[in-house]
């Protein structure tokens, strides 16, 4: 008699133990501090992550007769190699698909893969006082499938970006500059600046509003590109896969003639994959 009284009161105690609310809750707001801290390191590019965006963006107001229309999507994986215990190197590549139709007159539709973008950045493992930076190179390679999809040029040049982490803000600049070297002789050289400035602020919650521009200067033409876009997105799980899902809205404030023009919009999954051993 005593033992099975003795033995209900272990199992009593277990199941207490099993399911104490205040380690339940501890563990739930471990759970949401772990999500939202890997919302904000989304923020930062250069953040010991692989991962993989999935990019889709969508323009209109482009040709001579402003009707045409492009939607590009952007597969750009990233992956950081550890060089040394005090060195990384993250490699960041842009593969464009696109769809556009009556970008040239008489020109129709073309679908297909454009010119492909690798940059390649070296940065400290240990940033001092909050102050992440990494410097390389970018390669611009002559990949598209179609003479109307790419440049056909082959290009490379610098880039570097620069940012803090203050609290639950992100703040920072990605900058590059392309040269073409080779390629059709007949088409444009590329003398191209680009300028990302970027602001960011994530909640507790893992949600996260970002303000940023993807500026870029011809210096062949002598002409900006210059949008402001808006985003927002929350870092969800597809099963234990952590993903990230972003809609976001921008518009053009100065373009050259015949470019895009108006209203932007743009979509975003971007997958955390787990390191290799």
């Amino acid at each position: 008699m005593k033992s099975s009284l003795m033995l209900t009161i272990i199992l009593g105690l277990t199941s207490l133990m099993l399911v104490d609310p205040t380690r339940a809750q501890e563990a739930t707001d471990a759970a949401a501090e772990d999500k939202a801290n890997l919302a904000q390191d989304l923020t930062n590019p250069l953040a010991d992550l692989v991962t993989i965006p999935i990019q889709m963006n969508y323009d209109s107001g482009i040709g001579p007769a402003d009707d045409g229309s492009k939607l590009q999507t952007n597969i750009q994986p990233v992956y950081p190699l550890q060089l040394s215990e005090d060195w990384n190197l993250i490699s960041r590549t842009i593969v464009p698909v696109i769809h556009q139709s009556d970008i040239f007159p008489e020109a129709g539709s073309q679908f297909g893969l454009g010119d492909i973008n690798l940059s390649l950045f070296f940065s400290p493992k240990k940033p001092r006082s909050g102050f992440i930076w990494g410097v390389g190179p970018i390669l611009y390679l002559a990949s598209a499938t179609d003479d109307l999809l790419g440049a056909d040029k082959w290009g490379a040049g610098p880039t570097a970006v620069a940012l803090t982490m203050r609290g639950r803000w992100t703040m920072g600049a990605l900058g590059n500059h392309i040269w073409s070297f080779a390629g059709a002789s007949e088409r444009a050289d590329i003398d191209n600046t680009f300028i990302q400035p970027f602001v960011a602020y994530t909640w507790p919650s893992a949600w996260t509003v970002s303000v940023q521009s993807e500026s870029a200067y011809n210096w062949e033409g002598k002409e900006w590109s210059v949008p402001i876009n808006v985003a927002v997105s929350k870092m969800v799980r597809l099963g234990k896969l952590p993903v990230s899902i972003q809609a976001g809205v921008g518009h053009w404030v100065t373009t050259p003639e015949a470019a895009a023009n108006g209203w932007r919009f743009r979509l975003q999954a971007n997958f955390v994959l787990p390191k290799p051993r």
